[in-house]
């Protein structure tokens, strides 16, 4: 088999309305420099990004989908890099391609074409499955008190078993939990990330015995600056509230790495952690994780239905993928672009079952959102 032929689709899938953020605190949500933009300068979903359709000549199709506003030259090397290879004759951990941000969705188009090529599901392909079914949170960005509550509200009639929220020091995030606690009751749990911006430990002890009473946080992901995990560790012996780590490696301009899991074990910084990356690295962190006894969840940057499914295969393969994984774009974007939705209900989110990905593109909603350079 040899791939022949690499298509690059450039898509951009708005949000649906009230899905983000109250309109009082409008915060962008994307991280990275883009264009010469300062980082949490343009909100997510006005960024482009690729759907890939690998082709070979055995007639087999790998789709794949990138990360939001990759660079385009780095994606049309990989494509040149790639054709002629044969994908059954490749490392699936380790490409032959620049490990990026863009190396990701790549990788997702290979594991397709070797899931179909020997018809298996592309968890099959990571060892086999712990699990058919991946708990999943609702989600929303930044809120007001009343905002946030509804929020919770609605993903609780929908049979959420949790909700995720972004926020800042600015935000009365005690209100909300007790908001919360009363409108959905005590085992619908919280997860309140900042993205670093509690600052400081001590800004976090202001509130945290609020928090602690009300007792519906599930846990702290990334609440102070992520280069101090020592404050991480002192945040865990001042708190009985878990903390999290968030250890994306599409970020690695941002300096995050594989290695960042390792020494938040060492310096027992965290209680549980977010991983967010292609499918072959997912497992290795969630195994060095689950050495360490640690339990974890897949993270995402409110994905298309390509990239989300290549994250249910990889939750399936970790033993230790046991928290509410941010697996949620279907909430969130207008469209998947995939035929078929990924199945969801009752806050769990069913693994595909057909070879490789197991899903095909919807072309038609293709044709909607596609950009012309």
């Amino acid at each position: 088999m040899r791939i022949t032929g690499i298509e690059k689709i450039k898509v951009r899938v708005p949000a649906k309305a009230d899905t983000l953020n109250s309109p009082e605190v409008l915060d962008p949500m994307h991280m990275l420099v883009l264009d010469g933009k300062p980082s949490w300068r343009i909100q997510f979903d006005q960024i482009w990004k690729y759907i890939y359709r690998v082709q070979t000549d055995e007639g087999v199709e790998g789709l794949g989908e990138s990360y939001r506003g990759v660079n385009p030259q780095a994606v049309d090397g990989m494509i040149a890099s790639l054709i002629g290879s044969d994908p059954m004759r490749l490392n699936l951990r380790s490409l032959p391609i620049a490990w990026s941000r863009e190396y990701d969705g790549f990788e997702a188009a290979i594991f397709d074409i070797c899931g179909k090529k020997l018809g298996v599901p592309a968890y099959q392909l990571l060892g086999g499955a712990f699990r058919e079914w991946v708990d999943v949170d609702y989600w929303t960005g930044r809120r007001t008190t009343v905002d946030a509550i509804r929020k919770a509200k609605e993903g609780h009639a929908a049979g959420y078993g949790g909700i995720k929220f972004k926020c800042n020091l600015e935000d009365d995030v005690v209100t909300w939990a007790e908001g919360i606690r009363e409108a959905c009751g005590p085992c619908f749990s919280i997860v309140l990330d900042p993205n670093c911006r509690f600052d400081r430990p001590a800004e976090v002890m202001r509130f945290n015995r609020g928090l602690e009473k009300a007792g519906n946080i599930r846990c702290l992901e990334d609440p102070v600056p992520r280069w101090n995990l020592a404050w991480y560790r002192l945040l865990r012996e001042k708190t009985s509230i878990p903390i999290a780590l968030h250890v994306a490696l599409p970020y690695m301009e941002l300096g995050q790495m594989v290695q960042d899991v390792t020494k938040a074990i060492q310096l027992e910084a965290v209680d549980y952690f977010n991983f967010n990356c292609g499918i072959a690295n997912f497992v290795r962190m969630a195994d060095v994780a689950d050495a360490a006894g640690i339990p974890c969840w897949h993270g995402s940057e409110v994905d298309l239905g390509i990239l989300e499914a290549s994250y249910l295969h990889a939750s399936a393969a970790a033993r230790n993928c046991t928290m509410r994984s941010d697996i949620f774009g279907q909430l969130v974007r207008e469209d998947d672009l995939i035929a078929e939705p990924i199945e969801i209900t009752g806050g769990r989110a069913r693994v595909p079952q057909k070879p490789g990905l197991g899903v095909d593109l919807d072309l038609d909603a293709l044709e909607k959102y596609r950009l012309l350079d």
